[in-house]
């Protein structure tokens, strides 16, 4: 008997042992005490980390941001909304075309890469140095703009001001300052940009830009705040074989005064205040006639009184014939004068002039 128990207990324990061993459901066998439990979970490699971030994207496919990086940008105001700035820099590019030609005797092609918006902060640190920046301010608009050269341009505008031979590239020399030769051939043309972008602005509104520094270190260029929004313009110059690039940047700030005027889809484009329908309405308004009436004396008398008047009756007036007569256009009092007569007709002799009160509100009433 003992033995017989004893096998019993044996079977049991084995029974036991297998029932726990096999899953509930008769999936995949449970995990190893040693194995992680996030190992069952998908990681991200870091090409998605990237691509949900937003920051794996090129340079072309810059302007279609996606994952958090586009949230973050944006609160940007896309330059679009600024039809008239394209019309602006179209121009802006036709006047540099010629301006360039003749201060550099060359054939020169100046191009627009394009305009994209960017905050102030991001552009600093993506300058390629070594460069030159000029800080000019708009003075109609109180404000900063920035104006950068790449070394490729400034040593191809040293090179052929200073009479180098045509279809040679410019010799560049890396790790040394620009000297002050370099400096007053690129504030020159630097001044001729400037002159051409007065005149690509003129029809739209009078800007001045008056070049205030130029600087080498992006941080002594700093004209906003790092997050302020901007305007990003890049031109190309090409001379037949040398080039470079020309970047100016205009913070929203700076743009802020004329705004309307850049929101409009052409040029002359009204809003608010039309002064040719203003003129149009005050020039039929000159010759709009108008009933006035001439009130020698005012009485209140009680309806039944009235209703009582009889032909023949009198009513007393308090009047004289040297009183004022009150003359109004409809219920506002005009101004005052003295009744006579001029050959067969009655007529009032003005004494007195229209008062600013009733001048305002002869405007409102009509």
């Amino acid at each position: 008997m003992a033995e017989e128990t004893e096998t019993e207990t044996e079977a049991d324990t084995q029974g036991a042992a297998e029932t726990e061993a096999a899953p509930a459901d008769g999936g995949a066998p449970a995990a190893h005490p040693g194995e992680s439990l996030i190992g069952s979970e998908r990681i991200l490699n870091q090409e998605e980390i990237d691509s949900l971030l937003g920051f794996d994207l090129s340079d072309e496919e810059i302007a279609e941001r996606t994952g958090i990086r586009a949230i973050i940008n944006s609160a940007l105001v896309s330059y679009e909304r600024l039809p008239m700035l394209e019309i602006v820099f179209d121009r802006l590019v036709r006047y540099m075309t010629t301006s360039l030609r003749n201060f550099t005797s060359d054939n020169v092609e100046v191009s627009l890469d394009n305009i994209s918006s960017i905050r102030f902060g991001d552009y600093l640190n993506s300058i390629p140095l070594p460069a030159i920046l000029a800080v000019f301010r708009a003075e109609e608009l109180d404000n900063y703009g920035l104006l950068t050269v790449d070394s490729n341009l400034i040593y191809s505008i040293v090179d052929v001001l200073l009479g180098g031979r045509r279809g040679t590239a410019a010799m560049r020399i890396e790790g040394r300052p620009y000297t002050t030769i370099e400096r007053v051939l690129v504030q020159q043309m630097v001044q001729v940009v400037l002159t051409d972008a007065r005149s690509a602005f003129e029809p739209l509104t009078p800007v001045t830009f008056t070049l205030d520094r130029l600087e080498t270190n992006p941080r002594f260029a700093a004209i906003a705040r790092p997050a302020n929004a901007a305007i990003l313009v890049k031109l190309r110059v090409d001379m037949e074989d040398r080039g470079g690039r020309i970047e100016l940047l205009l913070p929203y700030a700076t743009l802020e005064p004329i705004r309307k005027m850049l929101l409009q889809q052409f040029m002359g484009e009204k809003f608010g205040r039309d002064n040719i329908w203003e003129s149009h309405l005050a020039s039929e308004l000159w010759t709009t006639s108008m009933d006035v009436r001439a009130v020698l004396d005012e009485q209140q008398v009680p309806l039944k009184q009235v209703l009582e008047l009889k032909v023949g009756d009198t009513i007393m007036l308090n009047a004289t014939p040297d009183s004022l007569v009150e003359l109004r256009a409809g219920s506002i009092p005009l101004t005052r004068g003295r009744m006579g007569r001029r050959n067969s007709h009655i007529a009032v002799r003005v004494e007195a002039p229209l008062p600013p009160l009733a001048r305002q509100a002869v405007q409102r009433s009509s």
